[in-house]
């Protein structure tokens, strides 16, 4: 062979092999941008139920509380009924004996808590879903760029088509937790 058709031909093979070290390291690229919107859509999802759980768990809790403290209550209102028509030894029996079953009386506590979950739980998921929002908004921007996106069109890689992920409670978000309604 001649002289330039080696030269011809190496020159080929270094084209070739850069343009496959190209579509190596977009598709690289456009995988990791990938995974990292698979990996914030599923952060989204997990603390979601987080949530849910969170809020059925809690409300279980303060409902039992509740329940707890109203009893408590009604035996202090006996307690006081029974001192006021003149039974004091048993008012104050009846008032040490709560005392003793249940030391704290703290709904109020139980209270602040939910709400203190609740309001963290729903910041962790507006980031996850800002987080989400960034991924989509840098896997899409990755494919649409030039030449990276000419390349990875040809790998058959499509933007995502999304809406954004936005704010609102979603339609099953517990409603009506602490009132009388269906289920109560």
């Amino acid at each position: 062979m001649k002289k330039t058709t080696l030269i011809v031909l190496a020159i080929v093979a270094a084209l070739v092999l850069m343009i496959a070290a190209a579509f190596v390291s977009v598709n690289n690229r456009a995988v990791s941008a990938e995974e990292q919107v698979s990996s914030a859509a599923a952060d989204v999802q997990v603390a979601e139920k987080r949530r849910v759980d969170l809020v059925y768990n809690l409300v279980d809790a303060v409902k039992s509380y509740q329940t707890y403290e109203s009893d408590t209550l009604t035996k202090i209102t006996q307690a006081r009924t029974a001192a006021a028509s003149g039974k004091v030894e048993e008012a104050q029996v009846t008032l040490n004996a709560v005392a003793e079953q249940y030391p704290e009386l703290k709904a109020n506590e139980n209270y602040k808590q939910l709400m203190t979950e609740l309001a963290l739980t729903e910041n962790q998921i507006a980031q996850y879903r800002n987080n989400y929002n960034q991924q989509v908004r840098a896997y899409n921007k990755l494919v649409r760029s030039f030449p990276t996106g000419f390349l990875l069109r040809v790998m058959n890689y499509q933007t995502i088509d999304t809406t954004y992920t936005d704010y609102d409670a979603p339609e099953d978000a517990p409603q009506n937790l602490f009132g009388g309604g269906d289920g109560d």
